[in-house]
């Protein structure tokens, strides 16, 4: 295998049709825009367009809130984090960071932060930074003899900084 003979597999590109190019090619006359009328002109705009009624978008009430700047954690189960511990991938005397996690293969991104969640049983003692806790997560690391520690969340540390 040479440099120069490198190719992709047979059928691996699609060549693009040339289109209005006689009735020969299968996409002429027309050019695949069907018929006539406004849809076979240039500068169509008919999305949600419902002929001249109301259209669905404006007769259905509009109900909620969608948080743009709230973030996507990667959440974690203390079992998960024993587990690791147990297969030796983690080593939990250090502080487990979301560096470690990911490095260690329980997590593949961090995301904007890691949630630490209490599902599982933990029995090892730990040190772990993590963005979120829930109550019942700090609570089992406390009681396995632990530390959480509760970083701040790149948004609000971004807002402080503005501030």
């Amino acid at each position: 295998m040479k440099v120069n003979e490198l190719r992709d597999n047979a059928g691996a590109r699609k060549g693009r049709i040339r289109v209005g190019r006689g009735i020969g090619s299968g996409k002429g006359k027309t050019g695949g825009r069907g018929g006539k009328g406004q849809t076979a002109r240039t500068g169509v705009a008919l999305n949600g367009f419902e002929g001249g009624q109301m259209p669905i978008f404006r007769r259905l009430p509009k109900r909620g809130f969608k948080n743009v700047s709230r973030g996507k954690f990667a959440e974690i189960n203390l079992g998960k984090i024993q587990a690791a511990a147990d297969r030796g991938s983690l080593d939990l005397a250090k502080p487990v960071t979301a560096k470690t996690l990911v490095a260690a293969g329980v997590l593949r991104r961090a995301r904007d932060g890691i949630r630490l969640l209490a599902n599982g049983e933990l029995k090892a003692k730990i040190t772990i930074e993590v963005t979120g806790a829930s109550e019942a997560a700090i609570a089992a690391v406390e009681k396995a003899g632990g530390t959480v520690i509760l970083l701040i969340p790149k948004a609000e540390a971004a807002g402080a900084a503005d501030a």
